[in-house]
């Protein structure tokens, strides 16, 4: 594997974060244009001269609405995106019931982690613990006020010092690379769009179940569309920019995973040391209690539990994680 140096990484990553931060709007936008589209075409049937049902696009209708819609969908989605970004400590932390802890309460591994920033010159992260006999372990935060590396009570008591500490710079490097900043903002957007979906699948139940009556117009009248076919193509809609959305989060390259073993062996002094972590936690990664897949991304490494679902397999397809195995092979070669 070529070899790529810290700050090409970190400079590689800040330019991704921003190159998300347009994708994904600009997948949100275009679904809610396709959207729109599809109800003006279904919308606007008629009989033709051979008695037949035939249906027009207005382009210039439903350009009206959706420059209309415009302000409210931006405005939605930024407010989403702000409270979630600035709030994210506080949604991993209750997600995967991590606590922080002190010097006091457990000094190997503050010992452990100060060392490794003193090593690599960075700022000192905080510490979380996980109350999980498995092993796991993972990075998050978005600057220097949230950063914060959490492991389990099992990857401590399973691990000795040289394993941990190895597992410990694979996470430190992620943050030195900025990787947690640049997954985060991954995970705000593909929960956008994961929960608008979900809300449309339980209306589109609901309108089942009760019965979905005709859908009209500003002027009352009936405008050909049932509750129920308006729910089903906002349905495909929000599923098209999920997709789009894995594949995005899919860009953001598996190297990123080699990079930090790579960071996180460096930092050890001892590749081999995290390749027995990586072949322990492979056997019993914790964590599993967590049922978002999305913040399963951060984990170094996936419990195998995230993988049952339709979007559990979606996200497994998609994972940005390379395959452990792989990861492994690697550490051995040096």
């Amino acid at each position: 594997m070529k070899y790529v140096g810290m700050q090409t990484q970190i400079r590689r990553n800040n330019t991704k974060s921003v190159l998300l931060l347009l994708m994904f709007p600009a997948i949100i936008l275009g679904m809610t244009w396709v959207f729109l589209a599809l109800l003006n075409f279904f919308g606007n049937g008629y009989y033709d001269e051979y008695g037949d049902v035939a249906h027009q696009l207005n382009l210039e209708t439903v350009n009206y609405y959706f420059l209309t819609s415009l302000p409210w969908v931006v405005g939605g989605v930024a407010v989403w995106f702000l409270i979630a970004y600035f709030m994210n400590a506080k949604m991993i932390q209750r997600s995967t019931g991590a606590y922080p802890i002190t010097r006091k309460e457990n000094p190997r591994i503050y010992n452990i982690v100060e060392n490794l920033c003193m090593t690599c010159g960075m700022d000192m992260p905080k510490i979380n613990i996980v109350d999980d006999s498995q092993l796991n372990a993972f990075a998050s935060g978005i600057n220097k006020d949230s950063y914060t590396v959490t492991v389990t009570t099992g990857l401590m008591a399973k691990l000795d010092d040289r394993e941990l500490s190895g597992v410990i710079g694979h996470e430190l490097t992620h943050i030195r690379n900025h990787d947690t900043r640049l997954l985060i903002t991954s995970i705000i957007f593909v929960g956008i769009i994961s929960t608008v979906m979900s809300l449309v699948v339980r209306m589109l139940y609901h309108s089942f179940y009760y019965g979905g009556g005709r859908s009209r117009g500003s002027n009352g009248k009936d405008n050909g569309l049932s509750v129920i076919v308006v729910l089903f193509i906002g349905l495909i809609c929000c599923a098209i920019a999920y997709f789009f959305t894995l594949v995005t989060r899919f860009a953001i390259s598996r190297k990123r995973e080699y990079m930090a073993d790579a960071g996180g062996a460096e930092l050890c002094g001892d590749p081999l040391a995290l390749a027995s972590a990586l072949k322990k936690i492979s056997k019993e990664p914790g964590l599993d209690g967590v049922k978002r897949a999305d913040i399963a991304q951060l984990f170094i490494i996936q419990p195998d539990e995230m993988a049952s679902g339709i979007l559990g397999f979606m996200n497994s397809l998609f994972s940005t994680h390379p395959d452990t195995e792989k990861r492994i092979a690697v550490l051995e070669q040096f």
